[in-house]
Parts: C-alpha cells; structure tokens; sequence
C-alpha cells in the first residue's frame, strides 16, 4: 500500500452506502466521551440537575451544556424546565435514552474488564517508541 492510498479506506460513497453518513454521525454523538458519561450518570441516578451532574463528571460547565444540548437534540434527553427562583432544570433518560443503556452498559464492562491488557499495551507500545526515539 502506498502513501496516499485510501481505495477500501474510506467511508462508502452515498451510492453504495446511503446511509453510511449519517450512521457516522450518530456514532460520534453517542461514541463521544462526555455523551457516554451522561447517559451512564442518568441510566445510575435517574433524573439528575445540570449541577449534580456536573458534580458527578467532574466536566465543564461549557461541554455539560453542549453535551446535554446535542444528546437532547438526538432524542436521548430530556429536559425539564421549573420555573421556580432560581429556576431548576433537571435532565432524565427518554425512551430512546433507556434503550441505550445496554450497549453502553456493555462497553463500560468491556473496559473493566480490559483494563490490565490495556494498560499493559501502552506500557509496552510507549517504551518501544521511546526505545526508538532519539535522544
């Protein structure tokens, strides 16, 4: 293979795939770190507010905010508005939400269970490249 070369590389073009697109853009919405974590936090507590949950990530409040605004706009939050002083905004799972508990639920117990070999991994793959680095 060449430099360059991305025949069977790159994602299928619209005619041999349609919908190749927006499976892409759904897979980085809910792939993304901040996303999983959101979903994790409100499938274990249930209905959460911005700053607890907040609390619980130990994230901005600036990506909370985004994060929260693109997994509503997905149809797996919901937000719910008091109109209270100060005003409370509590954030909870929708039907959509819920039926994705299991497959991140899956890929959380994937990554407890592959932590070792994982760190191990990096150990190895960093002192290889270190070796090879020049000094």
């Amino acid at each position: 293979m060449t430099p360059g070369y991305t025949k069977e590389t790159g994602m299928q073009n619209s005619e041999q795939c349609p919908n190749c697109q927006r499976i892409n853009d759904v897979l980085a919405r809910v792939g993304d770190r901040w996303s999983v974590l959101v979903i994790i936090s409100l499938s274990e507590y249930g209905t959460l507010r911005f700053n607890a949950l907040k609390r619980n990530l130990g994230i901005s409040q600036r990506m909370l905010s985004l994060t929260l605004k693109k997994l509503e706009r997905d149809g797996l939050v919901h937000r719910d508005y008091h109109q209270t002083i100060p005003p409370k905004v509590e954030y909870s799972l929708t039907e959509m939400g819920e039926s994705f508990r299991e497959p991140v639920a899956a890929l959380g117990v994937w990554a407890l269970n592959n932590l070792t070999e994982i760190d191990k991994a990096r150990d190895k793959y960093d002192a290889e490249a270190n070796a090879l680095s020049p000094a």
